[in-house]
């Protein structure tokens, strides 16, 4: 078939569906079709002759064409259909310049807002596609939050019958999901009506075509009548698809007519070329501007106006130029689409890696769940992993649309077993942590029942060993923990209390151990050093076991502990001790008569005094860390810059240290 000018080569398909002004097709059977006269075969060859240069419209005869030929009809023929899809919708290129976020990425809560703007500030018939992503994204998010919910719901024991959650931002969707359907209701209802009237002003401008052959006035003023016809029904607007064919057949037909009878006027029929082939150059130099245009959608969104006007709105032109420049402005077309489907070839890709990533996220998902963990702190590792995880999916962009369900289905199933397990080992916790909880209970009542008591030698050993057995229990839910806690030390505090009250004997033991620890001191201070540090050392250490083997000294008497440790300074410093190990092995000796002391508050007392001494270290090496951010482009061997490094790293291992002690005192706990 040949390639001609604004007929069946160049418009398109021939069902083509109603737009918003007539596309001129070739001349077909109409509903009522008057008999062939000699000068109706006249005037179908005049038109012909006009309409087609190289072969008669009417044949059935199609020859054959090239691959090139056919990448071009597609190229039109993507064209026209865009065209067809929005014929009916005279708001349809409102729809072009919304544009869609990510709504993969975005929250509920985003979604509803996002929702609510766009169904209130733009015309329902331009969102239909924002509106299904938003619903479609909403609903995966919120089935996923329904089954958080339902699975804590079962895991604190409630019974799946029973289970229902609404949402406020559920509800807020739903209303404006019902907002939206009433308001594309509504404007399908007005399209339907204006249809109508469309159509019956399309039938009334064919009578008056109809009748123009058999008005009895000068050409002219007839031309100008039929150019104002024409003018009208560009502008009539779309009609029922329904009645489409037969009203456009008709025009066609009536026109094809006129211009049989306009033939015998070759100046008007000439002048009409020329306005023709002047209008549709300038498309084809917008066209071929357009080719060059990186914004591929504005250049395919004008493309579609340029051929609705090619068709819709011009005539034909004098046959010399026929072929000519429909090949100049098939092929800026064929530019155009090429460089589109290139662009959505490579987003095909782009797509296909962001399924290759997401694919690879959920196969770490699925790993996390291979063993489990065994303690709160494995699971709060994996808790964050999975929050990582789930960060970088929702991150990762659009998957091809073809196996997005699948590939959001995968999703959340491997996060659902990962939920599963989580859950089912946190409840065994809280089940362990409620026994717990009632042990302490227990506890707590033993020592509330003999924190009064006088018989001292009974009751010491069973506080203290109530004491022991507190340590030994695990955790209890976290709020309860701490007044349990303070409920029991005031028992113990309380008992222990009236125990020093009345512990003369025992304090004549304390004053008897500090008296053998001052001649032990005057023996320490007399060792004579061989010179072996490994022997020395050994020789020191064994001096403070029997040290540690005296026992407690009275309160106001344990000055005589920092004399040991001076004492022990000189001689870690004469053997070269790191000053963490040498403080270390004093600090082992503090522990021990604190851990040996009848009260447990001094070991409270110097954990919580180690806790003080951590976050001021922290303190201050923060503010030499942010001090350090002034000496900008300054070498680190300037004197100022390597002061303060140092002293950082002199911090760091006091911090170092008194973690260490820390850790100490916990395993005494």
């Amino acid at each position: 078939m040949s390639e001609q000018d604004n007929l069946q080569k160049a418009d398109g398909k021939e069902e083509f569906i109603v737009s918003k002004e007539p596309v001129e097709k070739e001349n077909k059977a109409i509903e009522v079709k008057p008999e062939k006269t000699d000068s109706m075969e006249n005037s179908e060859k005049a038109i012909s002759e006009i309409d087609d240069p190289k072969t008669d419209l009417k044949t059935e005869t199609k020859t054959e064409e090239t691959d090139n030929q056919e990448n071009d009809d597609e190229a039109i023929s993507e064209i026209e259909e865009s065209n067809a899809e929005d014929a009916e919708d005279e708001g349809s290129k409102d729809r072009h310049v919304i544009v869609k976020k990510d709504y993969e990425k975005m929250s509920m809560e985003d979604l509803a807002d996002e929702l609510e703007n766009l169904v209130s500030k733009e015309k329902a018939q331009a969102i239909k596609a924002h509106v299904e992503e938003i619903r479609s994204e909403f609903k995966s998010k919120f089935s996923t939050l329904l089954d958080e919910k339902k699975e804590e719901f079962l895991n604190d024991g409630g019974n799946e019958i029973d289970f229902y959650y609404s949402s406020p931002l559920q509800k807020r969707v739903k209303d404006t999901i019902k907002e939206y359907r009433s308001k594309i209701t509504s404007h399908y209802k007005s399209i339907e009506n204006n249809l109508k009237d469309n159509l019956a002003e399309r039938l009334e401008i064919i009578e008056e075509i109809k009748g123009l052959i058999n008005v009895e006035e000068n050409i002219n003023t007839t031309y100008k009548h039929f150019k104002d016809l024409q003018e009208r029904w560009r502008h009539a607007g779309p009609i029922p698809r329904d009645k489409y064919n037969n009203a456009w057949n008709s025009y066609h037909h009536h026109v094809e007519i006129f211009y049989d009878f306009l033939h015998l006027n070759r100046d008007l029929r000439d002048l009409d070329f020329k306005h023709n082939l002047e209008q549709k150059l300038k498309i084809i130099d917008r066209a071929e501007e357009l080719a060059q245009d990186d914004d591929l959608n504005r250049s395919f969104r004008e493309l579609q106006v340029l051929h609705k006007m090619w068709k819709e709105e011009l005539g034909p032109v004098d046959k010399v130029y026929r072929e000519e420049i429909w090949k100049r402005f098939k092929a800026a077309t064929k530019t155009i689409h090429d460089k589109r489907q290139s662009y959505f070839n490579d987003l095909d890709k782009v797509y296909e890696k962001n399924l290759e990533t997401k694919q690879e996220i959920i196969e770490k998902i699925k790993k996390l769940n291979d063993g489990g963990a065994k303690s709160h702190s494995d699971w709060q590792k994996k808790i964050k992993s999975l929050e990582a995880l789930r960060n970088d999916f929702f991150s990762a962009g659009k998957v091809p649309i073809k196996v997005n369900e699948a590939t959001w289905s995968s999703f959340k199933t491997a996060v659902r077993n990962f939920n599963r397990k989580k859950n089912a080992f946190y409840k065994d916790l809280k089940k362990d942590q409620y026994e717990n909880l009632q042990k302490k209970l227990d506890l707590i009542k033993i020592a509330e029942d003999n924190k009064d008591s006088e018989d001292f030698e009974v009751t010491t050993a069973l506080m203290k060993k109530i004491q022991s057995d507190w340590k030994k229990i695990g955790h209890v839910p976290r709020k309860n923990s701490d007044k349990i806690w303070n409920q029991f030390k005031t028992a113990c505090n309380h008992y222990f209390d009236k125990l020093h009250e009345s512990k003369n004997e025992a304090n004549k033991e304390e004053i008897e151990a500090y008296n053998d620890k001052v001649k032990l001191l005057e023996e320490i201070k007399a060792i004579e050093l061989s010179g072996e540090k490994d022997a020395d050392l050994e020789t020191v250490k064994s001096y403070i076991e029997k040290w540690k083997a005296l026992g407690n000294v009275p309160n106001d008497k344990r000055y005589i502990e920092g004399k040991l440790n001076k004492t022990l300074d000189s001689y870690f410093k004469s053997l070269k001790l790191n000053k963490t190990e040498a403080e270390l092995i004093k600090f082992d000796n503090k522990l021990e008569v604190l851990n040996n002391a009848e009260d447990s508050r001094h070991l409270d007392n110097e954990r919580t005094f180690i806790n003080k001494k951590i976050k001021e270290v922290k303190s201050e090496i923060n503010q030499l860390e942010n001090n350090l951010q002034f000496f900008t482009n300054v070498d680190e061997s300037n004197p100022l810059v390597k002061e303060v490094i140092d002293n950082i790293q002199r911090h760091k291992d006091t911090l170092d240290l008194w973690k260490t002690k820390l850790n100490k005192i916990k395993e005494l706990y």
